[in-house]
């Protein structure tokens, strides 16, 4: 059986997806490109990292991005977005790989489960200390401040696994109906799930929104992109708690001062 591959050697693949997303990417397209690239199996996608209760590869994957930060490959921009620096740091990455210090490897681990734990809180705060009925309402709060409007929830008088409809609006022009489905657990929603949602939208609304605290196999996030299908847009745990963190819901931000003294500024004295 294939295993994961270990965190150095996804430190070259990490470089490459990105440099063929045009040197720049989010981490779900590093993470998509890295499992086309090497060809990672369901199975091995499933394996769950004991610290976080994450993926292990999505685990290792922001440790080594933490690394290639540090190292000056990566340099990270707003909203989760990746940039490559430089003309060539494929081979500055692998000859670096073997040479990383062992403070270097404490530091990247320290604040890769620090960024980590504030969201395996949060979802563990809605799974464990929401009813489902209160978690509706905080999904139609989040649609609200996303600039959704008739945000409606069903609740028990839905019917096939709809909970909810909204209108979304682009621009302030264009509108689009929707309707969602909340569930509310730690597990990991399947491709039959999703045909049965979708089997529930068909003729009445022009887009799906699925969205769990849990996860989606890989069979269920190529199920809802299907060609010739009607796509259905997916949010899981993480993305709930980003969400939550970027509308300043429930979620309190420090940002702390760093004074640096240009020397360079003085000389014209």
């Amino acid at each position: 059986m294939k295993n994961l591959p270990t965190r150095n050697e996804l430190m070259s693949p990490t470089i490459e997806a990105i440099k063929k997303l045009g040197g720049s990417a989010n981490t779900d397209e590093i993470y998509e490109a890295i499992v086309e690239d090497l060809q990672l199996s369901d199975s091995l996608l499933e394996i769950i990292d004991g610290k976080t209760g994450q993926s292990e590869l999505q685990y290792n994957l922001a440790w080594v991005r933490t690394v290639l930060k540090n190292k000056g490959i990566l340099t990270k921009g707003g909203k989760g977005i990746w940039v490559l620096n430089g003309d060539n740091p494929i081979g500055v990455a692998i000859e670096s790989k073997n040479k990383i210090k062992k403070v270097e490897e404490q530091e990247a681990e320290e604040e890769l489960s620090e960024t980590e734990k504030w969201k395996k809180d949060v979802i563990e705060i809605i799974t464990e200390k929401l009813s489902p009925s209160s978690f509706e309402r905080l999904i139609q709060r989040i649609l609200r401040e996303k600039g959704f409007s008739q945000v409606e929830v069903i609740g028990k008088t839905g019917d096939g696994g709809i909970d909810g409809r909204g209108i979304a609006k682009i621009n302030g022009i264009l509108s689009f109906h929707i309707i969602f489905q909340c569930k509310r657990y730690k597990g990991k929603v399947s491709s039959g799930e999703i045909r049965d949602f979708r089997g529930a939208m068909v003729g009445r609304t022009d887009k799906g929104l699925f969205i769990t605290t849990g996860t989606f196999t890989r069979d269920a996030i190529r199920e809802a992109n299907r060609d010739g299908a009607p796509a259905i847009d997916l949010m899981d745990g993480e993305k709930i708690a980003e969400k939550l963190k970027e509308l300043n819901l429930g979620i309190d931000i420090e940002l702390r001062e760093h004074i640096s003294i240009n020397r360079k500024w003085f000389d014209d004295f």
